[in-house]
């Protein structure tokens, strides 16, 4: 595998403008955002009215913009989907990020210009996942957030499609997006953009029908946070093209933050890197 010729991609998220200005002035080589459908933070994101502008806004900076177009779709959707599809590609945007791989087979075949990028959820563990959304159009896939770092290093070792993983923020308690309780408990599915985060509730524990003490430690569910700052320079020496920092529910504050830090980090990394050759 040829050594990169150019630092990797630093992605910030971004709910609305507030968050989407901070990426932009903390250095964010990208940011990702949702619209108000076909997203899977369905709470936040631009209207597709306002995708021209933001679009704008960021290549006025020479920072892309990615959306993610991350939910399953249903057949009833499809003219609705293609349609967004088309307003998303009129208006600039970089790439769209997609689960359904009837979603990627529709961008390919309605706005063949418009780059797909696989996402998280479609649970891309090896380099068989990788080949498989490669092969319905993806130029780059979001691997799992489950990976260990020996797990990049062999799937990059055995692929030449573009490698984006997640740096920084909340996980998962499941394969990203594929955990149903929100589904099972309320009718809210992950899949569709309303997960309602039972995971990150507190909870009691029950042994054997009687409670147990807990203290503090009541949240059995939530993983603790992704922080790989320490880890940047193995990442880049990975060879990933892309780190993206979680967190489209966050505060603008959390955005300028974590950016400037992984800014920061990517940027020495690379600047004691081995000469390319």
């Amino acid at each position: 595998m040829t050594r990169r010729a150019r630092p990797p991609e630093l992605m910030s998220p971004a709910g609305h403008w507030p968050q989407l200005r901070a990426a932009m002035e903390a250095g964010a080589d990208a940011v990702y955002f949702g619209l108000n459908h076909f997203s899977a933070r369905a709470k936040v994101g631009f209207t597709l009215e306002e995708l021209p502008e933001a679009m704008a806004t960021l290549h006025e900076r020479g920072v892309r913009g990615f959306v993610t177009f991350n939910t399953l779709v249903f057949d009833h959707e499809l003219d609705a989907a293609e349609r967004a599809l088309v307003a998303i590609a009129e208006a600039g945007t970089d790439a769209v990020i997609v689960q359904d791989v009837g979603v990627a087979r529709l961008a390919r075949e309605a706005v063949p210009g418009l780059a797909v990028h696989g996402s998280t959820q479609m649970s891309v563990t090896s380099a068989q996942g990788v080949a498989f959304a490669a092969a319905h159009g993806a130029r780059r896939v979001v691997l799992g957030r489950e990976l260990s770092l020996a797990d990049l290093r062999r799937i990059r070792a055995a692929t030449d499609v573009e490698l984006e993983v997640f740096v920084h923020g909340a996980l998962c308690v499941s394969y990203s997006g594929q955990c149903f309780s929100s589904e099972a408990w309320g009718g809210r599915s992950a899949n569709r953009g309303q997960c309602a985060q039972a995971c990150r509730l507190a909870y009691d524990l029950v042994v054997d029908g009687a409670p147990h003490a807990l203290l503090d430690e009541r949240y059995l569910l939530s993983p603790g946070d992704l922080m790989a700052l320490a880890q940047v320079p193995e990442l880049v020496d990975i060879g990933i093209d892309a780190f993206k920092i979680e967190g489209r529910y966050k505060d603008a504050d959390y955005v300028a933050l974590t950016t400037h830090a992984y800014r920061s980090a990517i940027d020495a990394a690379w600047g004691v890197r081995p000469a390319v050759g």
